[in-house]
């Protein structure tokens, strides 16, 4: 306890030119001010951060005149919800009214009525580790739900009922799955049961809201946990039902991987891989690429004769349904074609065997791939899930083989731009012939040539070009 003491004594100094200033105002003014929610928990944790939630008496036009003089830039966007924004120096601040707010059961939108006290607003929070203030300026510690017993468990409790919690706002029970995820925490039986309950309820929230929180889980240091619990609540199969999916049966006649559990374990060994991505990590197309890569599994999934069992072609068919999904979860165009052509070519490594891919069959392996070919790499690696030592040792020396192929011949031929000997205006030239069809085929015939035999002089790509006009009159 005197080491969390000690962390909240010296965020508080930290962030002290901040609160002490604006309790000062506030309290002038004749409103209460508390700091709340993720910076008390961080503060607990020992981490700092510069997004700043305060709670406070105070009505948004009263707020908005407090800040003004002080803060360097405002914004109301969440007036209607008791919000006003702020910024000073490196601080973000938001502060909001105290809220008393219920939801009708078919909308998607709170309605929002401010109350009057301070423990009033911390016990519609979202979790008892959330439902933790310090007031300012005095610097009070309130707590009147127990989060800091809870934090120091690392269990994640609601500060009244569960049911009354997640029927007020359903996307709650998805930040349970998602503080497990990020905190590493335990989440409580009552709540586990009241989101197993109540899974039905998450369908009135918008996809964005979905999204948002599934991001952040899958982008959080423990993914795992939090998916695991929206599995077994059942949320998982009204928001992401292609994982559920993954728990294939088996029996003693038909044995193969536990694809599902196959799946989480090459998302953490996605994770352990970041470091090779220029940006380092937490990576989402990485990640959700790893989450999605086997999910065309279950519809392929074929018994044969002789009690083995194929999935052929779920990386075509997992490719589709992963565009499906991420439309429907509203990601954007440039992360659904990332992740789905990820998706689409995980498979197409194996055909490397021992190395036996020529030079032609390496380059079109890093065309394909795009400017997805690192994350290829990384998703390739991680999909060995294999316990055979030798097994394992033997696919990371292919898997060092084709990567030292493919950086020779980038370093030769660039391939990360690789490009026809000839150009559209040099093919028109060469054949006598304006813009048009011709063009393209010629184009792409060139490009093929380029793929299987490497650079060509300008003399032999316009010989093989004439060939090949010759052959198409």
């Amino acid at each position: 306890m005197r080491e969390v003491q000690r962390a909240v004594g010296a965020e508080l100094n930290r962030i002290g030119p901040v609160i002490d200033e604006l309790g000062d105002r506030f309290a002038a003014a004749g409103e209460a001010l508390a700091l709340v929610g993720g910076p008390v928990r961080d503060a607990m944790l020992g981490r700092s951060q510069n997004d700043l939630d305060f709670t406070t008496s105070a009505h948004p036009d009263v707020t908005e005149r407090l800040v003004a003089g002080w803060a360097e830039a405002t914004w109301d966007m969440g007036r209607r919800f008791g919000t006003i924004g702020c910024r000073k120096g490196p601080w973000q601040v938001e502060i909001t009214t105290y809220r008393s707010e219920s939801y009708d059961p078919t909308s998607r939108k709170p309605e929002v009525d401010f109350g009057d006290s301070l423990t009033g607003d911390l016990g519609r929070r979202d979790f008892t580790v959330n439902a933790m203030a310090v007031t300012v300026p005095e610097r009070r510690f309130e707590d009147p739900f127990g989060g800091i017993v809870d934090l120091a468990h690392r269990l994640l409790r609601t500060p009244g009922r569960p049911e009354d919690s997640f029927s007020d706002d359903p996307l709650r029970m998805m930040r349970a799955a998602r503080f497990a995820a990020q905190l590493g925490f335990t989440v409580a039986p009552e709540v586990v049961e009241a989101m197993a309950g109540m899974a039905d309820r998450i369908d009135i929230v918008s996809a964005e809201r979905v999204r948002d929180e599934l991001v952040k889980l899958v982008c959080a240091p423990y993914p795992r946990r939090g998916l695991a619990l929206l599995v077994e609540t059942g949320l998982a199969d009204r928001v992401l039902p292609e994982l559920p999916a993954l728990r294939l049966e088996r029996d003693e006649h038909h044995r193969h991987k536990d694809v599902y559990e196959h799946t989480l374990t090459v998302l953490e060994q996605t994770m352990a891989l970041e470091e090779r991505l220029p940006d380092g990590g937490p990576d989402l197309v990485a990640r959700f690429a790893a989450l999605m890569h086997d999910i065309g599994k279950p519809r392929t999934r074929r018994f044969l004769d002789d009690g083995t069992v194929t999935f052929h072609h779920h990386d075509v068919v997992g490719a589709k349904l992963t565009r499906k999904r991420m439309r429907a979860l509203r990601f954007s165009g440039e992360e659904t074609d990332a992740v789905a052509k990820l998706v689409e070519l995980h498979l197409r490594f194996h055909g490397y065997g021992s190395g036996e891919w020529t030079d032609s069959a390496v380059r079109r392996y890093v065309r394909d791939a795009g400017d997805q070919l690192e994350r290829l790499h990384i998703l390739t690696r991680a999909d060995s899930t294999t316990r055979n030592r030798r097994k394992a040792e033997r696919l990371q020396r292919t898997y060092d083989n084709i990567e030292a192929r493919i950086a020779r011949l980038s370093e030769e031929e660039e391939l990360a731009a690789i490009r026809p000997d000839l150009d559209g205006n040099q093919i028109m030239e060469i054949l006598g012939i304006g813009p048009g069809r011709q063009v393209g085929q010629a184009y792409r015939y060139l490009l093929e040539l380029r793929m299987d035999r490497g650079p060509m002089s300008p003399e032999e790509a316009t010989a093989a070009l004439r060939a090949w006009a010759a052959e198409q009159a």
